[in-house]
């Protein structure tokens, strides 16, 4: 079974960083963003260009009916 991980913020900064080392320790990686989808788009395809997995999603954490 994969180890998977959601890292919230992660389209940029230390959340982009957390998600790229996950990504390197062999986690596959759901990345959360809110307003910053190109750039959480680059970091999915920089994972699978390293042959990681990775996904990103567009969710407001501070909104609970966009996270159930």
């Amino acid at each position: 079974m994969a180890r998977s991980v959601v890292v919230t913020g992660a389209s940029r900064g230390i959340g982009a960083a957390t998600a790229l080392l996950a990504a390197q320790r062999g986690f596959e990686v759901c990345l959360n963003y809110n307003s910053h989808k190109e750039e959480a788009e680059a970091l999915v395809a920089h994972i699978a260009a390293a042959g990681g997995r990775a996904i990103a999603v567009k969710a407001d954490m501070a909104s609970e009916a966009e996270i159930v």
